[in-house]
């Protein structure tokens, strides 16, 4: 018996055909666009800054991100904090779904843009102590992110002079009051540790290229000194000026990262920042997936490393002790 279907009965029977079939089976569609926003306190053109942008986009990308594909990511550049405040209105008004913050001079002027939006930051100091989360495990705002120091560190860095340098007395602690708003947290934890270490440590405010010239100059005129640079992005603006005036006046320095070694400082020691940018990834991914920066727990670093330069020991007339280079996870000759 031949059964004859009609034209409207045939097309109801694919359409429900094709209701049935598999998620997976049907014709893909295409990803909704997410916007990432990021600011970062480093110029536009400095290596550094790239090489950590890289590693945060290889974050995302492992976790299925791509500007190819499904993610839109907006660079505003604001070396020092230089226009901070304007560049992040600018991002807070393209509505992005959340924000890299790099510094605590930038996640501030972002936190005065948007209680809303959610904000991941990289290298912050005191993110309490600065007023961008009420706890570490509870952050309780739109704020969240990788710390980058407790403040204890402050002993390594001055243990780590006093080893190369024992005649060491006095430790320069420079730094910008307007990016390092937070030199406190650093000085108050140097004083004990300073104490037992027989070392004066001593605060020096600077806010721009004259201003380090000059104070490291006054500082040098005296014996038996060194300099501590705590993190803090104006003095990495000028980190070749820096370093170019602890060699002139024969200082030996602690850094705190690998970069400023790299580029003829002494010694660092401190957190791979490149690692920090990746982990900051990692809750950019949680936040686009649904999660919320108040339920985050701030992160700690979890990689550091010291580095030794011995050229620039050598010319300051040092010996780097044998515990140092056993210590040290690269060795600049």
């Amino acid at each position: 018996m031949t059964v004859t279907i009609g034209r409207r009965e045939l097309l109801a029977a694919l359409g429900g055909a094709a209701a049935a079939w598999p998620v997976g089976a049907r014709a893909q569609q295409p990803e909704r666009m997410r916007r990432i926003g990021v600011l970062t306190a480093f110029a536009e053109d400095d290596p550094e800054i790239r090489t950590r942008l890289a590693a945060f986009r290889q974050g995302l990308e492992k976790r299925g991100w791509s500007e190819a594909r499904n993610v839109r990511i907006d660079y505003r550049f604001a070396p020092a904090g230089a226009q901070a405040q304007v560049l992040a209105k600018e991002l807070v008004a393209l509505q992005p779904d959340v924000i890299l913050a790099h510094s605590t001079s930038v996640t501030a002027a972002l936190q005065r843009e948007s209680r809303t939006i959610p904000i991941v930051f990289a290298a912050v100091a005191d993110p309490i102590g600065s007023g961008f989360v009420a706890s570490l495990p509870r952050p309780g705002g739109n704020i969240t992110g990788v710390m980058q120091y407790e403040a204890s560190v402050t002993g390594k860095w001055l243990a780590m002079l006093k080893e190369i340098a024992p005649s060491l007395v006095r430790a320069a602690f420079v730094a910008n009051p307007k990016t390092a708003t937070y030199y406190d947290y650093y000085l108050q934890a140097a004083e004990a540790a300073a104490l037992s270490l027989r070392i004066e440590p001593v605060l020096t405010l600077v806010e721009n290229a004259t201003d380090i010239e000059r104070a490291i100059e006054s500082f040098a005129s005296a014996p038996n000194g060194g300099l501590v640079l705590i993190p803090d992005v104006a003095a990495t603006v000028h980190r070749d000026l820096v370093i170019a005036l602890a060699a002139r006046h024969r200082l030996p320095a602690v850094y705190f990262a690998r970069y400023w070694v790299a580029a003829g400082g002494l010694m660092s020691y401190g957190n791979d920042f490149v690692d920090m940018f990746r982990q900051a990834a990692s809750y950019v991914d949680r936040i686009l997936r649904g999660d919320k920066p108040a339920d985050l727990p701030v992160q700690a670093a979890t990689k550091f490393e010291t580095i030794i330069n011995l050229k620039t020991a050598k010319a300051l007339g040092l010996t780097v002790p044998p515990g140092l280079l056993v210590a040290a996870d690269e060795v600049i000759e």
